[in-house]
């Protein structure tokens, strides 16, 4: 997934990163104001969730760019899903 659209970032996956960094000051915040701990893992793991969806995303995305453009070049596709499979994979 080395295409040029592989570095291509919309405003929308700027914009999730930016909600996950104000969850994570959030969390900052309770910790600083001695929250329940049950409350900051909470938050915690809100926040995990959204950064793992945020991955799926990014590679779904960018996947979804490199087979048109292989598709079009009429190359093979196969090498870049499993890619994406190990990048998904190596995440988690």
């Amino acid at each position: 997934m080395e295409t040029q659209e592989m570095n291509q970032y919309s405003q929308d996956m700027k914009n999730r990163l930016k909600r996950i960094e104000g969850q994570v000051r959030g969390v900052l915040k309770m910790m600083e104001e001695e929250k329940d701990c049950k409350d900051v893992i909470t938050q915690l793991s809100a926040a995990r969730s959204a950064i793992d969806r945020s991955i799926g995303y990014i590679v779904a995305k960018n996947l979804e760019a490199c087979i048109r453009s292989s598709e079009e070049n009429g190359e093979p596709t196969d090498e870049l899903i499993q890619e994406a499979v190990q990048m998904i994979v190596k995440s988690r």
